[in-house]
């Protein structure tokens, strides 16, 4: 075996590389998440023995019976892996000592003041350092400021086992790019940017990822892979908020936002279609612009186009909520105090369950501050989960779309458009319907009273 005259004298790169490149290693994947339990599955078809970590009890329990947690992954797809022999989950962190590649796939937070929250990525690299041994990958996915990996995670890792990233172990950064509920892509066919801690890690990590991923693509450093994570998300972020801010100027004028985009997208060039909603949810796109106007302030800049994306997505359910008002005034002839809305998707998205710093959850806050009585319906979520912010929901249940259901409620408010709700059954017995996500026209639906919202 070769060994790399940079690496130390007990590890050999191409020895590493050539295991990852036949899939004869084991991969650790620590958090079984969004990110980390798609990952499982990827490597464990593609050849590779995977072990999943996680604290919560809870989940490597189910996976090792065959079962799903997350609706976009199929039950028999848990099953097939459970199966297979070449996959296990735990929570005992010690087994971190025998693997030969550790992908952190924790969340990412931001605290109350909106500033980054590491502490799930330090935590990780604390239990990871306890076990780290000469020649293991560490490969950190979670979407972070640019510098986290160098300047967070190498330095916990090098300062508490006294090793040295680039000759006793390897360091990379390679962002998740999930998006769960949409079919067309999954871990195995989206490009993989990867970014290493000197040329010995990037050619491990891409060693890694090449036999279960569509393509791997390198770039010259840890921190260039985090930043190209963070402008993926802004771009959709900014652009989001350009739609939205077009949606309340177009508004007052009686022009249909709808109706402009999909006239602007019939052009083939020069223009990419964005849909404006009731406010940004999910993990991503509400937080992580927020990590880079972070960092800036280190280096004296001020990230106002950034900002002021924020701002406009923020206002979004003060819009919406508004129309819901003067809906009722105009057409019900009655205030908010009272009244009995009814929420449609309490999900972030379409034909998913996570409602992570989902608009509705602050919808309906702000409904039941103004004395309106509120209830909701989503296929997906048959009850609210524990949430930090919004506490007092915990519990709620998904009433039924019944005839007599529909019209008890003085208005219904669609915040998510999931495919499998009964939009005819409420076309045919809501009273009025404010629609944030175009749902009934764009299936050719009307109902007594739709505002578009």
């Amino acid at each position: 075996m070769t060994e790399d005259p940079a690496a130390g004298p007990h590890v050999s790169i191409d020895a590493i590389a050539a295991r990852f490149e036949r899939c004869a290693a084991t991969i650790g994947v620590v958090g079984l998440g969004y990110v980390g339990l798609p990952l499982c599955l990827a490597a464990t078809e593609a050849g590779f023995a995977v072990v999943g970590f996680d604290i919560d009890a809870d989940k490597p329990a189910m996976l090792m019976r065959g079962e799903t947690y997350l609706e976009h992954i199929p039950a028999p797809a848990v099953a097939a892996m459970a199966g297979s022999g070449r996959f296990r989950a735990t929570t005992d962190f010690d087994g971190l000592a025998q693997v030969d590649a550790i992908l952190i796939c924790v969340p990412t937070p931001l605290t109350r003041q909106r500033e980054p929250d590491l502490s799930f990525v330090r935590t990780t690299t604390q239990e990871i350092a306890k076990r780290l041994r000469p020649g293991q990958l560490v490969v950190l996915e979670s979407t972070t400021w640019p510098g986290t990996t160098d300047q967070v995670v190498r330095p916990l890792l090098e300062a508490l086992t006294g090793y040295r990233s680039g000759s006793d172990f390897f360091l990379a950064f390679s962002p998740e790019r999930e998006d769960p509920g949409n079919r067309a892509f999954s871990t195995a066919t989206i490009p993989k940017i990867v970014g290493g801690d000197g040329p010995a890690a990037a050619r491990l990590a891409e060693a890694l990822y090449a036999p279960f991923v569509a393509r791997t693509v390198m770039v010259s450093s840890t921190a260039t892979a985090e930043a190209t994570k963070l402008t993926e998300n802004i771009f959709r972020a900014v652009n989001i908020a350009l739609v939205n801010e077009l949606k309340v100027i177009f508004d007052a004028m009686g022009i249909d936002v709808w109706e402009v985009i999909e006239a602007a997208k019939t052009k083939p060039f020069g223009f990419t279609p964005f849909y404006p909603g009731p406010g940004l949810g999910g993990h991503c796109i509400p937080i992580d612009p927020f990590y880079l106007t972070w960092k800036a302030r280190e280096f004296g800049i001020a990230t106002k186009f950034i900002e002021l994306a924020g701002e406009i997505n923020q206002q979004m359910p003060g819009f919406v909520l508004d129309k819901l008002i003067r809906a009722l005034d105009t057409h019900a002839g009655r205030g908010l105090s009272g009244s009995r809305i009814l929420i449609v998707g309490l999900a972030y998205k379409k034909n998913i369950s996570d409602i992570r710093e989902s608009p509705a959850l602050r919808l309906w806050s702000m409904l039941e501050a103004r004395g309106a009585r509120v209830a909701y319906h989503d296929p997906f979520v048959p009850a609210v989960p524990a949430t930090r912010e919004y506490r007092t929901l915990q519990g709620a249940r998904s009433v039924a779309l019944t005839d007599g259901t529909l019209a008890s409620f003085d208005v219904v408010l669609i915040v998510t458009d999931h495919d499998a709700v009964d939009y005819p059954a409420i076309c045919g017995s809501a009273w009025i319907v404010v629609d944030c996500r175009n749902a009934l026209r764009s299936r050719g639906l009307t109902a007594k009273i739709v505002i578009s919202a």
